[in-house]
């Protein structure tokens, strides 16, 4: 499971060196994509199989399945981390989520996301009131 808050640098070649906490789950490989909010999501290899799966699932039929379906996997780039556990970010991705040097990378359970520290700062400023605000149910059974 990933958790916490992460401030690495993108380097001049697009890369991040992973955070240490997250090492041992993305070694076997990675799996990197658009996410909402304009961030990036990175899944481990085993974790995207597992939602590929789910995926697959949806009706050809449902013109939003297909479009969710293209905009999230045409994305997507297979990636090992290398011996200093850094991970290149595709072009594409860096300028789709506006990631410039500062970097936020946060555990979200069973992905991490990569936010442009500007944005996140925003995003979290955004929605940290209505969280601690929220008197209603919003996850089924636990929350």
């Amino acid at each position: 499971m990933f958790l916490g808050t992460h401030s690495p640098k993108l380097d001049d070649k697009g890369r991040i060196i992973l955070p240490a906490r997250f090492r041992d789950e993305l070694a076997a490989g990675i799996v990197v994509t658009r996410g909402q909010e304009n961030c990036l999501y990175v899944f481990s290899a085993r974790e995207f199989e597992d939602l590929h799966d789910k995926i697959r699932q949806a009706p050809v039929t449902s013109k939003t399945a297909r479009d969710f379906l293209r905009v999230f996997l045409s994305g997507a780039s297979a990636e090992l981390p290398d011996k200093q556990h850094r991970i290149t970010l595709p072009a594409n991705l860096r300028s789709y989520a506006g990631l410039e040097r500062d970097l936020t990378v946060i555990g979200a359970g069973n992905r991490v996301e990569i936010w442009d520290t500007a944005k996140w700062e925003a995003y979290l400023a955004a929605n940290e009131e209505e969280f601690a605000n929220t008197t209603e149910e919003v996850i089924p059974g636990l929350f």
